[in-house]
Order: structure tokens, then sequence, then C-alpha cells
């Protein structure tokens, strides 16, 4: 009889040559766990989506909570759903109050998509403007935004119109004009090794785009809901986006995203054409349960509180002549080493003695730190002996 890894490789699409193959069969708080009772610490929070860790039980009791009320009744839009409405209203009570129309979709990418619509629908301008090495999501609309042409050209011809400057150099901005629809920007860019923009940038690119009319798009999909120690990372910048892009860690587990507006602006997706953005199981309630009590987790137990003392534990316990830089805000780390090599070992290693960690899409040369918000300070202090001994045993 075939095993689950063997079928799985057979019938499950892959994506590379080298998956990881771990075999989980149950996950809780911090912790993933093997058939053979094996715990990982996982230090990614299944890519920035898990930030109040796997299967909170409020999380777990709402999803089942609405089952028992309703799955999916009808395409986005058109009945009145609780879940959405609560949802909805807990996250613009949170929030600017521009920012006061939520569009819910089922992923980031997704969220990417509605929002470059929104731009073009309401500007009536064709221009995007995008980031060397950012990542934005992996359908045709989103990678035309990818700031990264090895994992863009064999899928060319992509969107027309899309122009890409570089990260945090004022000196580009210049490139943002009247023809511009949308600027879109990772607040803090995340594939390409968590990227920290400088105050000062921020506050320009913010004026740019009023200046010129142009939309500014941030996509938070792996800054939000507490990952820096605000519940948006634009919080630190002390600017608004005219549209802000969520998703991962929004749906507490589940799949859920959206993109966010002023409701001027997001009311042009309603007529010339009707219907101007659809989706069926967009903001599905089981999902905006999930959502709305992961939020509220965040909010009732303070986590974003800890996140500060949290990202200082990381960086004290963290030395090593190997790590050339520590980049990154809150729980969204990269540890800069010197190769790809040395950091697929160390990878390999961690994993082998239960501590998951990853590297990003533009820059195999880090590794991804990025735990569930509710990592204590003592498994913060296991996890780094792990990492610093993988690092030692693969110098």
């Amino acid at each position: 009889m075939l095993t689950q890894k063997q079928l799985f490789l057979l019938n499950v699409a892959q994506t590379s040559n080298s998956p990881r193959l771990l075999e989980i069969e149950r996950a809780e708080g911090l912790y993933l766990y093997d058939g053979e009772g094996k715990a990982y610490m996982d230090l990614v929070s299944g890519f920035a989506v898990s930030n109040t860790g796997h299967r909170h039980p409020e999380v777990v009791q709402a999803i089942k909570n609405q089952v028992d009320l309703y799955m999916h009744l009808s395409v986005y839009g058109e009945f009145v759903q609780t879940p959405q409405v609560k949802l909805a209203q807990k996250i613009t009570s949170l929030l600017p109050q521009t920012l006061n129309s939520v569009y819910f979709v089922n992923s980031g990418t997704e969220a990417t998509e509605g929002a470059m619509k929104l731009a073009k629908r309401f500007t009536g301008r064709h221009e995007i403007i995008a980031y060397k090495n950012s990542y934005h999501g992996s359908s045709q609309g989103a990678l035309s935004l990818m700031g990264n042409e090895e994992f863009k050209q064999a899928y060319r011809p992509l969107l027309p119109g899309v122009k890409f400057i570089n990260f945090n150099q004022q000196q580009d901005l210049a490139q943002i004009t009247t023809e511009t629809a949308a600027v879109i920007i990772e607040t803090i860019q995340g594939e390409a090794g968590v990227r920290v923009p400088d105050l000062d940038y921020m506050l320009l690119l913010r004026h740019k785009c009023w200046q010129t009319g142009t939309l500014l798009i941030m996509d938070e999909i792996q800054s939000g809901l507490g990952r820096t120690g605000k519940l948006f990372a634009f919080e630190h910048f002390n600017i608004v986006p005219d549209i802000l892009l969520t998703a991962k860690a929004f749906g507490g587990g589940m799949p859920l995203g959206a993109f966010i507006a002023p409701k001027h602006i997001m009311d042009a997706l309603k007529e010339n054409p009707i219907l101007g953005h659809i989706t069926t199981f967009g903001g599905h309630p089981v999902c905006c349960a999930a959502g709305l009590a992961s939020l509220e987790v965040i909010l009732e137990e303070d986590l974003m509180k800890t996140v500060p003392e949290k990202e200082n534990l990381f960086r004290k316990l963290l030395q090593h002549y190997e790590i050339k830089e520590i980049r990154g805000k809150g729980l969204m780390l990269s540890i800069q080493l010197s190769s790809f090599a040395q950091v697929e070992n160390v990878s390999k290693r961690c994993i082998e003695n239960g501590v998951i960690v990853d590297w990003f899409l533009h820059c195999e040369t880090a590794l991804r730190i990025a735990p569930p918000l509710i990592i204590t300070l003592e498994e913060i202090e296991k996890a780094c002996k792990v990492i610093l001994e993988a690092i030692e045993f693969c110098s």
C-alpha cells in the first residue's frame, strides 16, 4: 500500500521538486505534530496566517457555531449575512475613518486583483506603479506587479501599463504622475527579505500620491493583524492608504481576504458596469466568523502589546558571527546569512530539531522568522537555541 507521502507526490499538484514533506496530523497553538507525536515550533505561522496560533479555541468555536447556522448562501453582495456585517463593522471601527468600506474576497491575491480594478475604475487611468522585489500574489494580474523577472518570464505577456520603481528610493517618486492610477506598495516588503522603509520616504510617497491624484494601495497581507505591534503596519508611519489590502491572518486560519477603501471610491464598482467585481465565495460566512473571532482574540488578549518585547528578545538572543543582519519590525523578521546553501542547510537542521523556519522568494539568503503572536518568551529562548545550534552546525 502506498504511503501518504507517496500519494501526495502522485496526486497533489507540486510547486517544486523539493517539498518539505512534513506529514502533520494535528496542530495547536505554536506547534505542529507529526504522526509519531513529534512537536515542531511553527516560526513562520503558516506563512503569516496563524497570528493567534493554530486552532485557537475561540476561533474553532466560532467556526462550529456558524456551521450550525449556515454556510454558503449566495454570490457575494446579494444577501445580508451577519458574519460579514459584524466583521466589516469591527475592522472599520479600528481603522481610520476614511477606510470604511470592505470588499471581502478569498485570498491576498484576490484582494490585489480587486484593488487594481478599483483603482483603474475610479481614476479612469491605466498605469500602475509597483516595486522591484515586490510580491502581491501569483495570479496573472498580481504576477504583473511582481518585481522579480525570474518568477514572471515564463508567463508573459502579462498586464501592460505596469512600471517598477526602487523601494525606499526618494528620487524614484518622480515617476508617479497624473497618468498613474495607483501605486501599490507592501508597507513592509515581505518576500524581499523583510525591508522596512524610512519614515521620510513613506511621508513623501503619501504626499506625491495626493499631489498627482494617484491612489495609494498598501499591501498588508503579511504585515497586518498585529504582526508588527500595530494592527496594521501603516500606523508606524503616520499615514493612511487609499486602499488597504489584508488576507492571511485575517481569516484566523480560514481563507479570507479583503480590500478596504473609502465608500465613495468603492462605490465605483456598482455601476458602469453593474457588478464591477464579482466573487462567489468571497466573505464566506464561516471564514468571516473565524476572522472576527481571531481579531477579537488579538484585541482581548492584548497580543500586540507583547510584540516589541518579543522582537527585542529575538534580536538579543540571535547573535552569531554568521548572522550578517536582522531586519524587520515586530514579529516579522529576517536573519541575513551568506548563501542559499547555508539557509537551506540551517532550515533543514532546525526542522530536524523541531523548529520550522523558511526563506523568501526574492531573498533566498535570509531566514524567515514570523511566529504566532502567542509565542512565549520561554519558547523564543528555546527556538533561538535551536537556530543558533543549526547555524553553528552548518558553518
